[in-house]
């Protein structure tokens, strides 16, 4: 089924953007573990809708209420499960939609696949809000990283024309990445964020939205967690992250750049630290080679398109009359999605890293 994902750590996920709830089923999570439910919250609330200028003002307080597999502040190895109420619906702003498709979205896709009986409300089970299943599993599977020294990053890389730098040796260490995650716009680079938000209240005025590239960055993943060709650390990451709504794009450590790189560039050169350790000079890889990680930062940017909700008139079909015609989407939209996606895309990259962890223990490779 394609809302189950994961061999040990293994989460699936329901609901739709207009329905009673949505939720995730976990399995997998060790029996004993401590929940810290204020840090989930968090994590929930850095997803959640109406924070923002720039976010939708649908108003869902994203509280999440576990059904089962937790017991006096500990989990009882059965599966977890956790639903999130709908309590901010207004499903009357599509009720044009059950005949005019919508550039960008997957109303006429979805109608092929399931024959026109596929919830179209706020996108149904298509939509971005499915991602708070994600963020909730995400943020357990951070915290059992945690426990074991593996720490997870990420910050706005672009949004549209504005450029952040990419993340150095520096910014790799847990005090950047929780600075990070206290924001609503992380950059490295502060001083673009003033200029930014200008862009993207400009372009919201007009009736338009912006995409750009999250830079997600991992440390104190061990080498040999991973396996070659089909299980390989990058084919389950391009799994997750294209599971994603509106992702478009991956690429790891240097990306489509190594493909203009000489061998001697692109190598990643090796030496032992003062500790024995085997380092790399370089990261073009993105701490993964041959599918398996090499104890290097596990590095990789994800590209996010323009949500596809806007106001600007466009054309389109109307699959009724069969004629063609022109939509004006209405409704509470985002003109970017890239914040809000920041800590979906780190939780997500949290359940695969747990997952390729816990098969690496079973096999002893660890």
């Amino acid at each position: 089924m394609s809302t189950n994902w994961g061999r040990n750590y293994r989460i699936s996920i329901f609901g739709e953007s207009h329905g009673k709830a949505l939720g995730v089923n976990i399995d997998g999570i060790p029996a004993g573990t401590k929940l810290d439910l204020d840090f989930i919250k968090e994590e929930m609330q850095r997803r959640a809708p109406g924070k923002s200028e720039f976010s939708t003002p649908r108003m869902e307080k994203d509280e999440f209420e576990i059904l089962s597999g937790y017991i006096n502040e500990l989990t009882t190895g059965t599966p977890l499960c956790m639903i999130v109420r709908n309590t901010d619906q207004r499903s009357k702003d599509y009720s044009e939609l059950a005949q005019k498709m919508r550039p960008g979205h997957a109303d006429y896709s979805g109608l092929m696949r399931y024959k026109g009986f596929n919830d179209i409300r706020g996108s149904g089970h298509f939509s971005g809000r499915i991602t708070a299943s994600i963020v909730f599993a995400g943020a357990v599977a951070k915290l059992i990283l945690k426990e074991k020294g593996i720490h997870i990053g990420a910050h706005i890389k672009s949004i549209f024309d504005t450029e952040d730098r990419e993340f150095e040796n520096k910014d790799r260490n847990p005090e950047v990445f929780e600075s990070l995650r206290q924001e609503f716009l992380p950059f490295l680079n502060k001083e673009i964020r003033v200029p930014l938000e200008n862009k993207i209240r400009a372009v919201k005025d007009e009736g338009d939205s912006v995409g750009g590239v999250v830079e997600i960055s991992v440390i104190g993943m061990p080498a040999g967690v991973g396996d070659p060709f089909f299980n390989s650390v990058e084919s389950e990451l391009a799994s997750m992250m294209y599971s994603i709504p509106a992702v478009k794009g991956l690429e790891f450590g240097a990306g489509f750049a190594i493909a203009g790189m000489l061998g001697s560039e692109a190598n990643d050169e090796m030496y032992f630290d003062e500790d024995e350790n085997i380092k790399t000079y370089t990261n073009n890889n993105g701490g993964i080679i041959g599918g398996i990680t090499n104890g290097e930062p596990v590095n990789f940017k994800v590209a996010i398109k323009p949500p596809a909700s806007i106001s600007k008139k466009q054309k389109t079909v109307n699959i009724v009359t069969k004629e063609n015609t022109v939509l004006e989407v209405t409704g509470r939209h985002d003109p970017v999605i890239v914040p809000r996606a920041v800590v979906v895309l780190e939780c997500a990259t949290a359940i695969v890293m747990l997952d390729c962890l816990l098969e690496a223990e079973k096999n002893k490779g660890l």
